[in-house]
């Protein structure tokens, strides 16, 4: 059994973010290239995005602190601490509306 703390986690990525240029950074705290899932702290500055891309598979974003925007083409969806954001099929992109932090939960497909 191994247990994270994911309030420690958000607070030293959200530090981390705050430094860099991207405003991005990211932990992966389950799962990886070698498992169908993956689970990963990703923390953004105010401003910072994730850019458009595809959908790596079913995948969900849980707002663990801040507020973001979840855009798929002229959809967008708002999430606050506590909102569970489904990932849409196709390209789409986060953006941070103040600092956040989302828990990216993703089961991809095994080829």
């Amino acid at each position: 059994m191994m247990k994270s703390s994911l309030t420690a986690l958000v607070r030293h990525e959200l530090d981390h973010a705050r430094q860099l240029s991207s405003g991005r950074s990211a932990k992966t705290v389950f799962g990886g290239n070698e498992r169908t899932l993956r689970q990963t702290v990703i923390a953004l500055r105010a401003g910072a995005k994730l850019h458009e891309h595809e959908n790596p598979g079913d995948a969900t974003f849980f707002v663990l602190h801040g507020r973001v925007v979840l855009i798929s083409g002229e959809n967008s969806w708002s999430g606050s601490p506590g909102d569970l954001l489904i990932v849409p099929e196709g390209r789409h992109a986060l953006e941070a509306v103040e600092d956040a932090a989302v828990l990216f939960t993703v089961a991809k497909s095994r080829r």
